[in-house]
């Protein structure tokens, strides 16, 4: 039993030791170390970038860590359009060329990301003059719960803004009902209560003309607004 008992040991050691090994160029694929930062050279953690070859549109893709970094092994002498999300945006304008060699050899690629202070959810919806949320609210609010997983330093206040149809008492009330709506979501969703607040701001804020339909649309919305990160 004692042996037994040895040789799992010593077995999960080298499986550790494995997976700790660091990646190594090798004949056929580069070593690509990436390192994503804000205009502020912030690094940006939990920020996943895509690589698709232009060649054979084959994908390549990592998550970075604390430090804005990750690395791994992909095929030189190629381009790649360089992808990326922030939130519900999707960013691709950005094309690597990765050189050839003679040899293994390691490539650093270095992105800036402006993630935006603040964003509206287009596609977030509440029943008509209450403070529930409709079934069609459910991919974004899944979506923004994702993002938050990643971006685990991040911390946003939820926003509701309404029109000026009514009294202004009644607006306030709605907007902060539904900004605390789409915070319990997030928060059911495993999102810690203390990196969301929700704060209504009534009819105080709009976008747009209130005299037309169309205005009043725009000015019913829910904005996510970056506090902390």
């Amino acid at each position: 039993m004692k042996k037994l008992l040895v040789l799992v040991i010593v077995s999960a050691a080298l499986h550790l030791s494995a997976q700790q090994q660091p990646l190594k160029a090798t004949m056929t694929q580069a070593l690509l170390k990436v390192q994503v930062v804000d205009d502020k050279n912030k690094p940006q953690a939990g920020q996943a970038i895509t690589f698709t070859s232009k060649k054979d549109g084959k994908v390549y893709s990592g998550t970075t860590d604390g430090e804005g970094k990750f690395s791994m092994l992909i095929p030189p002498a190629q381009k790649y359009t360089v992808s990326y999300k922030i939130f519900n945006s999707d960013y691709n304008d950005l094309v690597m060329e990765l050189p050839s060699a003679a040899g293994p050899f390691t490539f650093e690629y270095n992105i800036t990301v402006t993630p935006p202070r603040k964003f509206t959810l287009n596609n977030v919806f509440f029943d008509s003059g209450k403070s529930t949320l409709r079934p069609e609210s459910d991919k974004e609010l899944n979506q923004l719960a994702e993002y938050m997983t990643l971006k685990k330093a991040l911390v946003i206040e939820i926003a509701g803004h309404t029109d000026n149809v009514g009294a202004a008492a009644a607006n306030q009330k709605l907007s902060e009902d539904r900004a605390n709506s789409v915070r319990q979501y997030l928060i059911k969703k495993g999102i810690a209560g203390n990196r969301v607040t929700a704060k209504g701001y009534g009819d105080t804020q709009p976008e747009a003309d209130n005299s037309t339909a169309e205005g009043r649309q725009k000015n019913r919305r829910t904005e996510v607004h970056i506090l902390s990160e």
